[in-house]
């Protein structure tokens, strides 16, 4: 009561902190709440759940994994529907690309109450897009796309994405003075305000439609030297005779024509003569288009805010499938977010990359053991042959001394 008195005092709208949404995925009783897309023409994979082949806690850190190659995947859950209206949104999952993925999504979907879980497919509508995408070397970014006035909007900045496959922690905040943060793995991976890396909005200024540059404008720095004249014995053949060319003692002027000697590059050819430049008296420097504010720009002080949101989803294509999705998180606290986040993916990344080293090294030994033991296996193939060579040879002698 005390912090709402003193928030009313200083004229500061007091936001409760609240987690809107939270999965952990810590029971099997997950597909109670998780709605399987049923959309037609597109065949889904299943998910399954597990904490993959390498982990830190094989409890904590089950998740569902896609589970077949070259499939739709498309499941979603509802939550009760709430506003960011004045507060900060906080939307935050781990992805563990445990399959080395080459080619498919790790992102997450929010919606409004009017999704079909039923129906969902790629072209539902949505609010915001946030998660990791990778396709081949040339694609390895994080997507921020929201919805605004019903037209979705990527971000105009590049965003890096893990492409490990260790497990990563992706968070998206959105604040309500129109600023926006990404971290990955509760660091700053990228920030800044919604207007300008977003075009949700048109821009602010335009160019002069009625202004344009001046006929006498010159934006030349340099101009050719008029004082300037060419050498009189600049101009030179590019190619002369070889004056060091003989006619062959063999050449019939008859049967094969009027000799001449081969071409050669001349070393007094000049090329194309140029006049020299110099500074230009009437250079004005480049023309700047002049610039008015934009007649259809209006700003929107709460472009970052969304009336209703009431679930999230998994709505992605994968190539190769193998990837977890853990760690769901929806709310307003950033601080309580990043606590979550190292409470969660923090506590047991650690010791999931130990058992993964440890994996590999098991394998590497076993790689080389059977190395081994396909070459001593070739030297003894080698050695039988060579006694089957020294049985035949005696064998000759013996049939020959008969």
């Amino acid at each position: 009561m005390k912090l709402l008195l003193i928030a009313a005092f200083l004229g500061v709208t007091y936001v409760e902190a609240k987690v809107f949404f939270e999965e952990k995925f810590a029971d099997a009783d997950w597909e109670s709440r998780w709605v399987q897309s049923e959309h037609k023409g597109k065949e889904f994979g299943s998910f399954k759940l597990t904490p993959g082949k390498f982990y830190g806690d094989a409890e904590k850190d089950k998740g569902l994994q896609t589970s077949q190659d070259a499939r739709f995947y498309g499941l979603s859950t509802k939550f009760k529907p709430f506003s960011n209206k004045d507060t900060p949104l906080v939307i935050q999952f781990s992805v563990k690309h445990e399959q080395n993925i080459d080619c498919g999504g790790g992102y997450l979907k929010v919606f409004d109450c009017s999704l079909d879980q039923k129906d969902m497919h790629g072209e539902s509508p949505y609010l915001i897009m946030f998660g990791p995408d990778i396709c081949g070397p040339g694609t390895k970014k994080v997507h921020v796309i929201f919805n605004y006035k019903g037209k979705n909007h990527l971000i105009k900045k590049e965003i890096r994405c893990k492409d490990d496959v260790f497990s990563h922690l992706y968070t998206l905040i959105v604040n309500p003075d129109n600023t926006y943060e990404v971290l990955i793995d509760n660091e700053k991976a990228q920030s800044g305000e919604l207007e300008e890396d977003w075009d949700m909005l048109p821009p602010k200024k335009i160019k002069d439609p009625e202004a344009k540059k001046p006929d006498d404008w010159d934006d030349r720095p340099t101009i050719p030297d008029p004082e300037d004249t060419k050498p009189e014995d600049w101009d030179q053949p590019e190619h002369i005779p070889d004056p060091d060319a003989t006619k062959p003692e063999d050449w019939d002027d008859e049967m094969d024509g009027e000799w001449e000697p081969p071409m050669i590059d001349n070393p007094d050819y000049k090329g194309e003569w140029k006049p020299k430049q110099i500074d230009n008296p009437d250079y004005k420097g480049p023309w700047v288009h002049p610039e008015i504010d934009n007649p259809e720009y209006t700003p929107d002080p709460e472009i970052y805010k969304y009336d209703e949101i009431c679930s999230v989803g998994l709505d992605l294509w994968q190539v190769k499938s193998g990837t977890i999705f853990d760690n769901f998180l929806i709310t307003n606290d950033i601080e309580e977010a990043k606590k979550i986040g190292e409470e969660t993916w923090g506590a047991t990344k650690d010791a999931a990359k130990k058992m993964k080293d440890e994996q590999d090294e098991e394998e590497r030994k076993k790689a080389e053991e059977e190395a081994k033991a396909a070459e001593a296996d070739k030297e003894d193939d080698e050695d039988d042959d060579d006694l089957d060579e020294d049985e035949d040879i005696e064998n000759e002698i013996d049939h020959d001394e008969l």
